[in-house]
């Protein structure tokens, strides 16, 4: 076994290679950026190195730095994690020829199975199952519209070197198949430097099923069995689980079968999955199931894998990548019970899942019945550089609704704030109907729309509860009598004003604040006050952050007087520029606000006193 080993990744899968290798008594050394400076991953390894600025292409996507760190170190291997460069043979070869050992598939695996086209046309020639479509060399308009209308409407046009959801588009008809075209191609050039596309058939109830497969350097290939991915929202995964609900035997059979086929068709050795698209409109049948493309890493859904199997599937690769022997043989492999996995995100559902930056005042998951894989921790700051995925939720029960309801329990009794997270919306997908009865296809979530959405408050019971614990026996200014032990009073919820009913005989504290948290929400309920003291609003000479973002323009300072519509700074977010305004005629009494600076949504940026501007 190595002795040492550099994760070239940081988050929570960083931690999570540090943690199995800890085990294993492997010395780790993890590398940061600026904004990770002081990251738990950082602080979790033995030695850490930085190596550049916050954005991805001057740190983490420089290969020699990681490299040079490596040496730096003394490390004897370097393990990609996933994303970043876990993908990228040019970076794997690198590392080869640096006399490091590389914790991952052989460069030219990477290679050949990096772009869709070829990658499907070696699983064609493999006896692998593909999906019909086109895969030819002319790329020209006329003749990806002529092999469209062949396959037969509605088709996917997909980009050779795409991921993530990008670079597809679904095209219904004829008459929408050129501006889709172009739009897809322009995507593929933007985002991977190459615009040639592919086309697919157009799978009506599709299911995304995945197969993880594990080679070593000895020519043995196993599969580690299948997962669900179906659950989707604009082709990223939300909610994965393992095995695939109602998937027979025979079918189990042929799809593991036809991925270590694939699998072997490349001499691929370490982690890998092999993903398959399902027709599901008459069950999970084997010939209805095509090949889709292969990942030559390790998965974030991972977890579900190895909560079935019982494997570490990260020793699994440090085994592999030493050269060792494959630690199980297919036939020492099965299935224990249901696994199920939830990406929490901080990003906020009720606008668009725009992401939710800044610090984690409070966060705090529950890991009961669960196991909870994570990168960041109370406190921290959650990047606008970076992937803003906070954690993953994994349950592990003996039936698939034992894991279901272990998960839901634990995304509803988690509380982050003041960052605004999916939770919510996950366990309503947890409990929609059609999940429970693994009704499954990736346009679920798209058709249940509003069905999912959190509330926008907490329940009347909730509030009730907060509001009573925010007063002094009911001592608080705005209230009514309503009934003999029932007030209704005015309160500020995360800003705005709302009347609660509450019981005056549970008065509290008389605190400034208090935090409401139900369903995986997390409100901030404080006292109405006239003069505006707490939650006030732009009226009241507050200036909040619409969003988070960047400051790139301040235009007043502390003191000064300003007019009503007078531009105060410029806000950049989500790739626009915001002009924020003085709403009346005042002195800027207070100014949180700096070139350059990031701030999160709600932040107090300007506070102006009212008064005639000099």
């Amino acid at each position: 076994m190595i002795q040492s080993i550099l994760i070239a990744n940081r988050g929570e899968i960083a931690c999570r290679i540090i943690r199995t290798a800890r085990r294993l008594g492997i010395r780790t050394v993890a590398v940061y950026s600026d904004a990770d400076a002081e990251a738990l991953h950082v602080r979790f390894a033995d030695e850490a190195v930085h190596i550049g600025p916050s954005p991805v292409r001057e740190s983490y996507l420089v290969g020699e730095r990681i490299i040079a760190a490596a040496r730096q170190t003394g490390a004897e291997a370097i393990h990609p994690g996933y994303g970043f460069l876990s993908e990228n043979a040019a970076f794997a070869q690198a590392v080869i020829d640096a006399g490091l050992i590389w914790v991952g598939p052989n460069p030219s695996s990477i290679t050949a199975m990096g772009l869709k086209d070829a990658a499907k046309t070696l699983m064609e020639d493999a006896g692998v199952p593909t999906t019909p479509g086109y895969l030819g060399d002319d790329q020209s308009p006329e003749r990806l519209r002529q092999e469209a209308d062949a396959i037969g409407y509605p088709v996917l046009i997909k980009a050779v070197a795409g991921g993530g959801g990008k670079g597809m588009r679904k095209v219904d008809s004829a008459a929408d198949f050129a501006d889709a075209l172009l739009s897809c191609q322009r995507e593929a050039a933007s985002s991977f430097g190459n615009d040639a596309v592919l086309l697919e058939k157009w799978i009506t109830n599709p299911r995304h099923i995945e197969v993880q497969i594990f080679g070593d350097v000895h020519g043995n290939v196993v599969h580690l069995f299948e997962r669900d991915c179906s659950l989707q929202r604009r082709h990223q995964k939300v909610i994965e689980e393992a095995p695939a609900p109602r998937m027979g035997a025979e079918t189990r059979a042929a799809v593991c079968r036809a991925a270590v086929n694939a699998a072997k068709a490349v001499d691929y050795v370490g982690a890998g999955t092999i993903e398959f698209i399902a027709d599901g409109s008459e069950g999970l049948k084997a010939d209805r199931i095509w090949f889709m493309e292969m990942n030559t890493r390790l998965q974030v859904e991972h977890p579900v894998t190895e909560a079935i199997t019982g494997q570490d599937l990260v020793e699994w690769q440090l085994r592999v990548a030493c050269g060792e022997k494959l630690p199980k043989s297919q036939e020492e492999l099965s299935i224990n019970g249901w696994a199920m996995e939830a990406r929490l995100y901080a990003e906020d559902p009720a606008k668009g899942f725009l992401p939710s930056i800044g610090r984690l005042d409070v966060f705090e998951l529950s890991d009961r019945n669960v196991r909870v894989d994570t990168g960041v921790e109370q406190g921290a700051e959650i990047s606008p550089f970076y992937d803003p995925m906070i954690a993953k939720v994994i349950a592990h029960g003996a039936t698939r609704d034992a894991a279901r309801s272990a998960l839901a329990q634990a995304l509803d009794e988690s509380a982050v704030w003041p960052l605004k997270t999916n939770a919510a919306f996950l366990v309503k997908a947890l409990e929609h109907p059609d999940f429970v009865a693994a009704r499954l296809d990736t346009g679920l979530i798209e058709r249940a729309g509003e069905a999912l959405m959190p509330p926008a408050r907490p329940s009347e019971e909730a509030l009730a509860d907060a509001a009573a614990s925010l007063t002094r026996g009911g001592d608080l200014t705005g209230f009514r009598l309503n009934a003999p032990v029932r007030r209704e009073g005015m309160f500020l919820l995360d800003g705005e004003a709302v009347t609660i009913t509450y019981d005056p005989c549970q008065g509290g504290e008389g605190a400034d604040d208090v935090l409401v948290a139900e369903g995986g929400q997390v409100w901030r309920l404080a006292p109405w006050r006239a003069d505006g003291a707490a939650g006030a609003d732009a009226a009241d000479g507050a200036i909040l952050s619409p969003m988070p973002g960047r400051i790139i323009a301040v235009a007043v300072a502390a003191g000064e007087s300003v007019t009503k519509g007078q531009k105060l700074l410029t806000l950049e977010a989500m790739k626009m520029e915001h002009s924020l305004v003085a709403p009346f005629d005042g002195t800027i009494a207070q100014l949180n606000a700096s070139e350059g600076g990031q701030v999160s949504e709600g932040a107090l940026l300007v506070k102006i006193e009212k008064g005639d501007a000099a």
